[in-house]
């Protein structure tokens, strides 16, 4: 063994087997960070970091970076991605420093994906999962992370993107990697592994395979669809029963069970991600809010709906509570529509499309803010006009009011109303100057803000996918580490009916009742599964492999395929050896700049040692 793989091997085993301490990592980051300091004191173009031929980031910086962290160089991604953040944060902090510090903290993100890229690939799940602390800056331990879900946290696209950020992720997803939940928050990951030999169906029917990422956002599609068709019965209960607003029919209470489900779904998913992830967006984003508003809708919904059946038949009360419950419900609508992008997020041209829509509506932050200012001044003059003459007019409220301006915005002002209400000519100037405002200002600078987001996006559309989807498998695996996962609305199953035995019963009866139960209640989805896996997943031939199985890549490093050998009497191929051929290839991994400087000193020593001969 080399020295090289000696330290190697001596890395792997600090870090994977001896956890640093926080500390440590604490004085890595710092190490790390004042190495990047000496790197880029100041600033310079980020193309310049990032390309692939970078001078700036050149393979002996990258190796400079990764020496840095000593006995405990398997951390120093980890590290390097904590860099990031601290200079992502100082350049906030001081914005005569900002793209100085950006341009830091774009090395850091490019060095460490760089490591990843220089290291073996059977030391990844150990780069990748293996999950640090520092110390915060009042002393504090941080939440035990992994370079993985630190990446994630800050959306990290140039490290999320690399091909060994890739690998761990779709291992994931396909669940050919499984997470082992370790002490102290740690995790592994580890090969799923069957033997194709002796590995029938049955080997493979395993309830654990339900946690799989891949398995359980097909799961969620299929229920997704089923729970909009049960809301699309549920609304139409009125039409259908010839009783003025009988008592609840079935729609209606696989409607709400369901929901009660995803709702507490949502909840567990909050409180486990509290307990790990730094990033507020990781546990608050969105869809989180979407899904508030929904439940928030249908539970108020079936308040009035219960409400409404304590009461008398006949009453005009009840009628009317029916009534309004089912007119909150019917608001819903959208809601569960807008979700179904959700269902199918993890296929890229939707992805790609809730990224877009995402970057747009956060772009356009600073309209609605304008628009808010705005809008309470002209309130309050043209409210202020209405009472000049010491009078209200109470047919025209203050929601009447609202609503005027908010037409002019969607092109259709009430001028006559304007001039009648506040009165010649002050009433009507105000309101023509509300309209320039907004109509010819305010919105084309969201269209502007709108443009220049999907400019943004759509040139690293891609990238911004490949950030997107290892958030998703992510937060399905690392962040969701049940060993038994009941999707929803089969959650309430566990929660009623398994958990309840835990703290009454040992270990292995605990795990015996969660596979039983699993076994009965998922047993045709367990079925496909054991079916595709056992067909396709494990097997080395047969014809479901050949159909589904996804190509083998070819060894590019094999003797067979650079040199390869044949028996056809008409000639050879390998008349020059692969490295011949390649000889004269122009090195593309490196520079012009820095060819051209290697050239030179190449010269220089010539030159030296000639002078010393002589």
């Amino acid at each position: 063994m080399s020295n090289n793989d000696e330290e190697d091997q001596r890395s792997f085993v600090s870090s994977a087997s001896i956890l640093p301490e926080a500390n440590t990592i604490t004085q890595i980051i710092k190490r790390l960070k004042a190495m990047t300091n000496r790197l880029l004191p100041i600033q310079v173009e980020l193309e310049d970091i990032t390309s692939p031929t970078s001078a700036i980031v050149t393979p002996e910086v990258v190796k400079a970076f990764y020496e840095a962290g000593g006995d405990f160089r398997e951390a120093v991604p980890f590290c390097l991605l904590r860099a990031r953040q601290l200079f992502i944060k100082e350049g906030n902090l001081n914005q005569a420093d900002y793209e100085e510090n950006m341009c830091r903290a774009t090395a850091c993100e490019m060095i460490a994906r760089r490591i990843t890229h220089m290291v073996s690939r059977h030391r990844l799940p150990s780069i990748m999962s293996t999950r640090f602390r520092y110390l915060e800056p009042d002393g504090d331990q941080s939440p035990a992370l992994s370079a993985l879900e630190c990446a994630i946290d800050q959306h990290c696209t140039i490290f999320l993107s690399s091909n060994e950020a890739q690998i761990v992720v779709q291992s994931l997803w396909k669940g050919e990697w499984v997470q082992y939940n370790n002490e102290d928050d740690d995790i592994d990951y580890t090969e799923y592994h069957i033997d194709s030999e002796n590995g029938g169906f049955w080997a493979h029917f395993n309830p654990n395979r339900l946690a799989v990422p891949r398995y359980q956002n097909m799961f969620k599609i299929v229920m997704w669809i089923v729970y909009l068709f049960v809301y699309s019965q549920a609304v139409q209960s009125p039409l259908e029963d010839t009783e003025s607003y009988p008592k609840f029919d079935g729609w209606e209470i696989t409607l709400y069970v369901m929901t009660f489900a995803y709702f507490l779904d949502e909840i567990r998913r909050v409180v486990k991600t509290i307990g790990i992830s730094t990033s507020i967006y990781a546990i608050f984003n969105f869809w989180s809010f979407i899904a508030l508003i929904t439940d928030a809708l249908i539970i108020a919904a079936f308040s009035l709906r219960v409400a409404g059946t304590r009461l008398d038949s006949d009453s005009e009360e009840r009628k009317n509570l029916n009534y309004r419950s089912f007119q909150v419900l019917a608001c819903v609508a959208p809601l569960i529509w807008l979700r179904l992008i959700t269902v199918f997020e993890g296929y890229k041209t939707v992805g790609v499309l809730q990224v877009v829509v995402f970057r747009m509506l956060r772009e356009s932050a600073i309209f609605f803010i304008l628009l808010a200012i705005l809008a309470a001044g002209f309130i309050q003059s043209m409210y202020a006009l209405d009472a000049a003459d010491r009078e209200i007019d109470e047919k025209f409220g203050m929601w009447s009011l609202i609503n005027n301006l908010l037409r002019s915005i969607m092109g259709d002002p009430d001028f006559d109303t304007a001039s009648e209400r506040f009165g010649p000519p002050f009433g009507t100037i105000i309101y023509y100057f509300w309209n320039f405002m907004t109509a010819i200002i305010l919105l084309n600078i969201l269209i502007a803000l709108f443009g220049t987001a999907y400019s943004v996006i759509y040139d690293n559309a891609t990238d911004e996918f490949l950030a997107f989807f290892a958030s998703k498998t992510i937060n399905m695996t690392v962040r969701a580490p049940d060993q038994y996962v009941y999707p929803a609305p089969f959650n309430l199953i566990e929660i009623f009916f398994v958990i309840p035995f835990e703290p009454f019963v040992a270990r292995k009866t605990y795990v015996k009742i969660n596979k039983l139960v699993m076994t009965v209640i998922f047993f045709i989805p367990l079925s496909l599964i054991a079916l595709y896996e056992s067909g396709v997943m494990h097997s080395p031939r047969g014809l479901l492999h050949d159909y589904f199985a996804d190509p083998i890549p070819e060894d590019d490093d094999d003797p067979k395929v650079l040199n390869p050998e044949t028996n056809d009497p008409n000639g050879i191929i390998c008349k020059k050896s692969f490295e011949e051929l390649v000889s004269n290839f122009p090195d593309t991994t490196t520079s012009t700049a820095t060819i051209i400087l290697r050239k030179v000193d190449k010269i220089n020593t010539r030159l030296i040692e000639d002078e010393d001969k002589k």
